[in-house]
């Protein structure tokens, strides 16, 4: 087993064993991630959309928001945990909705969703532009990631030596010394998690899309990159 495999395995066997208290740890309705939902669901109402796909369901719990604020929507997720799922369609998703799937590589064709979305996912996976680069193929309309901007996130002091050395090019590197070599840490309440910016993948989403849009969930101030520690990013492909 590689390291990056490793890495993955621990992640899954983190989510295992805290199944039952993942909405506990995870989910509020006054958090980052509601209010993204909220925000998707204009957005759909604006672009007219008919399906999406959430990748990384977790519990369910954007499936079952958009099942009843918009039943005429076909939603659907992947989930990896089979733990994480099982709670899920105890709590009222089917079997149908959300499936075992892989962020790398999604068992969907080439625009078979309206919108494809996720909601702190990518922080949790070693290689998120893989996971971007998948969501692009599978999405036709737009592409819509709520998630966690490292950069903002900590004291003013903390965020300028981050964002300086992100400027600089140097803060993977002072990343790996800060994580000892590992590159990720590992918590109670979060697990496995890497130092995630949506900012990441802005360049490879406006590669692909025909407009870019960022919100910030998390209150900030008038630049999001330097003090909004969770943002949602919008990619249009038309």
């Amino acid at each position: 087993m590689n390291s990056h495999d490793s890495e993955r395995e621990l992640q899954k066997q983190y989510y295992s064993k805290t199944a039952e208290q993942y909405n506990s740890l995870h989910v509020s309705d006054s958090d980052e991630h509601s209010l993204a939902l909220c925000v998707l669901l204009g957005i759909s109402d604006f672009l007219g959309v008919k399906s999406i796909l959430d990748v990384g369901s977790g519990t369910g719990r954007a499936i079952m928001r958009i099942r009843k604020a918009r039943p005429g929507i076909v939603a659907r997720g992947v989930e990896p945990v089979k733990e994480l799922r099982e709670i899920a369609y105890l709590q009222g998703a089917s079997r149908e909705e959300i499936v075992e799937g892989d962020a790398y590589a999604l068992q969907f064709s080439d625009g078979s969703f309206d919108v494809v979305c996720e909601f702190g996912m990518l922080h949790h996976v070693r290689s998120p532009e893989l996971a971007v680069k998948e969501m692009l193929r599978v999405a036709r309309k737009a592409i819509f990631l709520s998630d966690s901007n490292n950069f903002g996130q900590g004291t003013s002091l903390s965020r300028g030596i981050k964002q300086a050395l992100d400027v600089l090019g140097l803060w993977p590197i002072a990343n790996l010394i800060k994580t000892r070599g590992r590159g990720y840490t590992i918590t109670e309440g979060d697990g496995l998690a890497y130092s995630y910016s949506v900012f990441n993948n802005y360049r490879q989403i406006r590669r692909e899309c025909k407009s870019v849009h960022l919100f910030n969930t998390s209150p900030a101030a008038i630049n999001p990159y330097r003090t909004a520690s969770h943002l949602v990013l919008l990619g249009l492909k038309k």
